[in-house]
């Protein structure tokens, strides 16, 4: 009985320090703060899911984690910062893929590398993009056929607003316009929710962006969706027809948010935060709170991302030259 207690003790022990020890390195191994920083402003798809994220982030991976919003220059500066910061798993970039895959094919001087001054950690979701018009479009306006009918009818009136110049609403404008021989200008917003407020507003006739920021609007009568840019029927607009269907063959387009964290960060420290980040974007919170906003969760690995957007950046190069459009132009 004296031997059996002994082993017990010895055992209650070691589990003890061992259970310390493991508690150390977690400490060790968790960040004081994490600081996730995202281009474009509050209320958006890009600020939800960043702050759907954060949420989980603490206190497993951080102590604290928060979400910074950098606006500007078309979601730029937001790359730039974090290229900027330490490689030390405290700042997270989380970028729609245009500032990664478009940007470097329209501005010549775009002062960072999507390839070398970033790095990817996972993906974050996938989302389709919607084209809406508002007020100042006549109510029998309801297809991408009679909008290009309204516009040939009324050239002065004929525009659209975007999130950022050069991004993907943008492009989707801009080759729908080539498409139609139509003369459809386009206006550069900081974000999709301003675009909408003056499209519901009678400022401009249409936008260009992802389709989960129109569906409140759309309910409220605000605004009509015409089109919807996936392959498929978007599952959160299942009554918008795509641009494929209504004969634009070749218009299929969706894009990803995903985090990335600057260049020479440690492999570990990026292993870390892909675990951490899968965690938050399975948990049905975080796809719930995504799906209301038109957002599908992803994860992935990190090679998984980077092949991905590598296959963008190298589609969207011949449509730029396509579509003409430079950042100096």
């Amino acid at each position: 009985m004296v031997l059996q207690r002994r082993h017990w003790l010895q055992a209650a022990s070691t589990s003890a320090l061992l259970a310390s020890i493991g508690q150390q390195a977690w400490a060790q191994a968790q960040v004081e703060s994490v600081k996730i920083v995202t281009g474009f402003p509050p209320g958006g798809t890009s600020d939800t899911i960043c702050r759907r994220v954060a949420e989980k982030l603490a206190p497993g991976y951080a102590r604290a984690a928060f979400v910074e919003n950098k606006t500007g220059a078309g979601g730029q500066i937001a790359v730039q910062t974090v290229k900027a910061a330490p490689p030390d798993g405290n700042t997270v970039l989380q970028t729609p893929m245009s500032m990664l895959g478009i940007y470097p094919h329209i501005d010549r001087k775009l002062n960072y590398d999507p390839f070398n001054d970033v790095m990817p950690v996972s993906l974050g979701c996938t989302f389709d993009f919607g084209f809406a018009v508002g007020p100042m479009v006549p109510a029998d306006v309801r297809t991408i056929q009679d909008f290009v009918g309204w516009c040939k009818a009324n050239p002065d009136k004929a525009n659209f607003g975007s999130p950022a110049a050069g991004s993907t609403p943008h492009f989707i404008g801009a080759l729908l316009g080539k498409w139609a021989n139509i003369d459809l200008r386009h206006v550069a917003f900081r974000g999709t929710q301003a675009a909408i407020l003056d499209m519901i507003g009678g400022q401009i006739a249409a936008v260009s962006g992802p389709i989960g920021e129109f569906t409140q609007h759309v309910a409220a009568g605000k605004c009509r969706l015409l089109a919807a840019s996936g392959a498929k029927r978007s599952p959160f607009a299942p009554q918008t027809a795509t641009l494929a269907e209504q004969g634009l063959r070749d218009f299929v387009y969706d894009e990803w948010f995903g985090f990335f964290v600057p260049a020479r960060t440690p492999a570990e420290v990026i292993g870390r935060l892909n675990t951490a980040m899968r965690a938050a974007l399975a948990a049905p919170e975080t796809v719930n709170g995504l799906a209301a906003m038109g957002l599908e969760a992803q994860s992935s690995t990190p090679a998984e991302l980077g092949q991905r957007l590598r296959r963008d950046h190298d589609r969207w190069g011949p449509l730029v030259k396509q579509i003409g459009f430079t950042a100096e132009g």
